[in-house]
């Protein structure tokens, strides 16, 4: 059997890449698969807890362990993490192996998101109003430079699924 196709969806935490990734999913009738879910059924803990225990530098070594060994036999959207691209030279793993799809937003509309669950993402954790708008502002301008590598950029504001989906089978 040949390997399904992949289309990685990208973009910071919270920009929406696991409900766009089964939306399209569900629309191409694809597979759809959350890295940051893989990871915590392999660890055994949540990520925020590998965060705690084993520093971020861990979390990075196993996420990209983890991308390179996922084992993908049918079409498959794949919901990456926010930081997923931007080490150990995942993001040149990801167009090599399949579609980059990058969901793009100010840091005002992600600031406007994020505000809501700090408490569940650990980069996050315990910030809020500016301090979360400046941490958010230094982070996406760090992380475009990759997240810009992608085949398909798109505004996740107002997204549509249909044209999407139009631009990965294109």
């Amino acid at each position: 059997m040949l390997p399904g196709k992949r289309v990685y969806i990208i973009g910071f935490m919270g920009s929406g890449k696991t409900t766009a990734g089964k939306k399209l999913a569900s629309k191409l009738g694809w597979d759809f698969l959350d890295l940051d879910h893989e990871i915590e059924k392999i660890e055994g803990k949540a990520i925020r807890d590998t965060f705690r225990e084993s520093g971020e530098e861990y979390f990075r070594q196993r996420e990209s362990e983890i991308l390179k060994q996922l084992v993908i036999t049918r079409d498959t959207i794949i919901s990456a993490g926010g930081g997923t691209p931007c080490f150990g030279n995942n993001m040149e793993f990801m167009l090599e192996s399949g579609k980059v799809v990058y969901l793009r937003l100010t840091p005002h509309q992600l600031m406007e998101r994020l505000e809501k669950g700090t408490d569940k993402r650990p980069l996050v954790k315990e910030k809020s109003g500016d301090e979360l708008l400046q941490y958010i502002t230094i982070k996406l301008t760090e992380r475009e430079e990759y997240y810009m590598k992608a085949n398909i950029i798109v505004d996740s504001i107002d997204l549509d699924i249909n044209k999407l989906c139009e631009k990965i089978s294109g």
